[in-house]
C-alpha cells in the first residue's frame, strides 16, 4: 500500500505519533485531495494558546468560541474546508503536554472523538501528533513495496 492509499482508508484513520521523517504526509494528502494543516505548538504553554494556534492553523470560522465545546463543533463540522479526507499535524507538544497535561489529555480525546465522527461518514481524518508519545498508538508502516506480477 502507498502513502496515499493508506491515508484515503478511513477505517484506519485517528490520532497517531507523528513518525519520524513524515515529510511524505504533505504529498500524500495533496495526492488525495485531502486538506492539511500543520500546527506548531513550541511556544504553547496553556489552554488558551493552544486553543488560538488550533484556531488560526486551521482558519476556524468567526463563530469559534475559543473554549472546548467550540473545538469540538469545528473540528465535526468543517465546512468552511470541504474536503475528502483530512490531515492534521500537531507538532512540538512537549511543552504544552507537560504545563498543561489535563488541556492537552483533552485535546486529544477531542482530535480523537472528532476522528470517530468522521471515521462513520466514511471520511478519513488523521491527527499526528509530535513531541510527545503518551497515549498515541503507532502509525503502521505501509507497504510500499512494489508487487511483483505472477
Amino acid at each position: 500500500m502507498t502513502h496515499a492509499g493508506l491515508l484515503g482508508d478511513p477505517a484506519r484513520s485517528g490520532v497517531y505519533r507523528l513518525p519520524e521523517g513524515a515529510t511524505w504526509l504533505a504529498r500524500a494528502s495533496k495526492a488525495n485531495g485531502f486538506a492539511f494543516w500543520r500546527v506548531d505548538l513550541a511556544a504553547v504553554r496553556d489552554k488558551s494558546g493552544l486553543l488560538t494556534a488550533l484556531a488560526l492553523a486551521l482558519d476556524f470560522p468567526d463563530w469559534f468560541g475559543g473554549n472546548w465545546d467550540a473545538l469540538q463543533d469545528c473540528l465535526g463540522d468543517l465546512s468552511w474546508k470541504t474536503s475528502p479526507g483530512y490531515v492534521l499535524v500537531v507538532e512540538h507538544c512537549q511543552d504544552i503536554a507537560k504545563h498543561a497535561p489535563a488541556d492537552f489529555a483533552t485535546l486529544l480525546d477531542l482530535l480523537a472523538a472528532a476522528g470517530d465522527g468522521w471515521r462513520e461518514q466514511r471520511i478519513p481524518f488523521w491527527v499526528f501528533v509530535g513531541g510527545v508519545s503518551t497515549g498515541l498508538r503507532e502509525l503502521p508502516q505501509p507497504d510500499t513495496r512494489r508487487r511483483r506480477a505472477v
